[in-house]
């Protein structure tokens, strides 16, 4: 039986670029494609864990693995050397599309196997390496790494409910009474004012006096409630007095 072996790393990838290249390899060389493995993980996966692995179970003498190049088998030289050993063993042939390889169950297949996969990690080692110091000098320089803030506006809270929160401004509705409406936090409402300099300043300015109005307001209350208990307690106290003098 001939296996068409196809794998990308994550799903904003394609295998219809290694599908195509397979099926024309196959073709020149009138060979039919029996069954297709298709799979979106990592090369670094366990290979026992993919479908790669499951293939093990059921090829037997004579069946035939095309994948495109070795590197899809796995970025890693002991679990690629592991694969081939096991179909070597079971004397299964693999066939590498680009790199012209047919490996079987020789010496020759062995250290041509052994090479490339040392080559393979080798390369994904330098392209780590290589991406993290690009990073850390970036972060060096000061810029931001991630996705800039802002950008998708239709994941935040408060999209779509620009000329509500208007409203509420033009009404003088306080922060506290807008982010409970709003059921957001008061954090989330300020990221919301910083992307959104239209909102005037004046109503910002004009929120701060009336709280602190209110704070002036809460306190000569309090202080206005402490003389009447303190007045009512000298009564009080003054009554008391008379009574016993009275008694007297």
């Amino acid at each position: 039986m001939v296996y068409g072996y196809v794998r990308v790393s994550t799903d904003k990838q394609t295998t219809e670029n290694q599908r195509f290249e397979i099926a024309n390899f196959a073709k020149a060389r009138d060979i039919g494609i029996d069954y297709w493995i298709d799979e979106t993980i990592s090369g670094t996966a366990v290979i026992a864990d993919r479908e790669l692995g499951k293939l093990l179970s059921r090829i037997g003498k004579g069946d035939v693995l095309i994948t495109t190049e070795l590197s899809r088998l796995g970025r890693n030289l002991l679990q690629v050397m592991g694969f081939l050993h096991q179909c070597m063993e079971k004397e299964m042939v693999v066939l590498s599309v680009k790199e012209g390889y047919e490996l079987g169950n020789n010496i020759n297949s062995k250290i041509l196997a052994f090479a490339f996969s040392l080559s393979a990690e080798i390369e994904r080692n330098l392209i780590s390496q290589r991406t993290r110091e690009a990073l850390a000098r970036k972060k060096n320089e000061g810029s931001q790494l991630g996705r800039p803030p802002g950008e998708r506006p239709e994941i935040q809270k408060l999209h779509g409910k620009e000329e509500l929160i208007k409203q509420y401004i033009r009404e003088g509705r306080s922060k506290k009474y807008i982010c409970q409406q709003l059921e957001v936090s008061r954090q989330t409402f300020r990221r919301f004012l910083r992307l959104h300099p239209e909102i005037p300043f004046s109503w910002k300015k004009r929120r701060k006096q009336n709280d602190k109005k209110n704070d002036r307001k809460k306190r000569i209350a309090i202080q206005s409630a402490r003389s009447a208990r303190v007045f009512l307690r000298k009564r009080r106290d003054k009554n008391a007095i008379c009574v016993k003098c009275v008694l007297i």
